[in-house]
C-alpha cells in the first residue's frame, strides 16, 4: 500500500493561500506530482523559471535603502554645518570644539599678543577694504540671491571709515591697503561671480567671526593701546544677536536649494576663509 504521508504534506501546503508561486509551470508540476501515477504527469521546468525565484529574494535582501548619512548640525540648518567646521579650526584655547594645533611662530606671537598702532591702523584698513568688497558684490548681486544680504545691519564699511577719520584727528597717518588685504579683496570679487557656494563661505565667516572673536580681539586692542576706547567697528546698531539669527535664517533658505555637492563645497572653503582673515590679523602684530 502506497504511504498516504507524502499526500498529507502536499495538501498542508496547498492549504496555505498566502503561499504563492512565481511561475504557473511550477505550480502545475508540484501539484500533478503528488496525483495517483496512473493519472500522473509531470512538466520539466527550464533553468530560467526556477531563477526569478531564488533572484528576488536576494534583490529585495540587497536593495534595502540605507540610512542617511546625518552631517554634523544637519538637523539644525546649514548654518550649522558651517559653524562646526569653522569651530574646529580654533585651537582649544579659542573653542572647546578647537583641534588645531599652534605650530607657526606667527600665531604663536598672537597668543601672546604684543599689538602697535602701526599694525592696527594696517588691520583695520585692510579690514575696511574687505567689507567694502563685500557690500558691494551683494548690492551688485551677480547671483539674484546676493541681495538677500543686503542691510542686514551687520555691515562695517560704514563704521570703519568713521574708526579712521578718527584716527587721522588724533594725528595718524592712515596707510594705503597692504597685501593681506588687497588680495583678499581681487578673490572675493573673482569668486562671486563664478563660484557663489564658496563666496558664501566666506561671507559667514568674516561676518560672523568679527561678531565673535573679532570683538574680543577690539576690547585686548582698547586696553592695550586706546586707553579702553571702543571702536564702531564693535558697534553694531539694534540687538545683535538678533541682527545674526536674521542672516543665519537668511543663509539656510538660500542653502535649501544646493545640492549635498554644493554644500560640502563651500564647507571645503571654510580653511581658505581663516588663511586669509588670519593674514589679515597679524597685520596688527607687525
Amino acid at each position: 500500500m502506497a504511504s498516504l504521508t507524502p499526500t498529507s504534506k502536499t495538501l498542508f501546503l496547498f492549504h496555505r493561500p498566502h503561499l504563492k508561486f512565481s511561475s504557473p509551470c511550477l505550480e502545475t508540476f508540484l501539484q500533478s506530482s503528488f496525483v495517483s501515477k496512473r493519472v500522473s504527469f509531470h512538466f520539466k521546468v527550464p533553468v530560467f523559471d526556477r531563477m526569478p525565484l531564488k533572484t528576488g529574494t536576494v534583490v529585495s535582501a540587497t536593495t534595502a535603502e540605507k540610512p542617511k548619512k546625518r552631517y554634523p548640525g544637519e538637523a539644525k540648518g546649514f548654518v550649522e554645518e558651517m559653524r562646526f567646521v569653522a569651530m574646529k579650526l580654533h585651537t582649544r584655547e579659542q573653542a572647546k570644539e578647537g583641534e588645531k594645533e599652534v605650530k607657526e611662530k606667527e600665531e604663536e606671537a598672537v597668543r601672546k599678543w604684543e599689538p602697535s598702532i602701526d599694525g592696527y591702523l594696517k588691520f583695520l584698513i585692510d579690514n575696511k577694504l574687505v567689507y567694502d568688497t563685500l557690500e558691494g558684490i551683494v548690492e551688485k548681486a551677480v547671483f539674484p540671491f546676493y541681495a538677500e544680504f543686503r542691510n542686514t545691519g551687520l555691515e562695517r564699511s560704514e563704521k570703519l571709515a568713521k574708526d579712521l577719520e578718527w584716527f587721522k584727528e588724533q594725528g595718524y597717518t592712515i596707510p594705503e591697503p597692504s597685501s593681506p588685504g588687497a588680495t583678499y579683496s581681487q578673490i572675493l570679487q573673482e569668486m562671486s561671480e563664478k563660484d557663489p557656494q564658496a563666496f558664501i563661505c566666506h561671507f559667514y565667516n568674516i561676518y560672523f567671526a568679527h561678531s565673535a572673536g573679532g570683538r574680543m580681539i577690539g576690547r585686548k586692542v582698547a586696553e592695550q593701546l586706546l586707553e579702553k576706547k571702543e571702536l564702531e567697528f564693535y558697534k553694531w546698531d539694534g540687538d545683535l544677536s538678533q541682527l545674526l539669527q536674521n542672516v543665519r535664517d537668511k543663509l539656510n533658505k538660500v542653502a535649501e536649494s544646493w545640492t549635498r555637492e554644493e554644500k560640502d563645497h563651500c564647507l571645503e572653503e571654510t580653511e581658505k576663509s581663516f588663511k586669509h582673515s588670519g593674514d589679515i590679523l597679524r597685520l596688527i602684530l607687525s
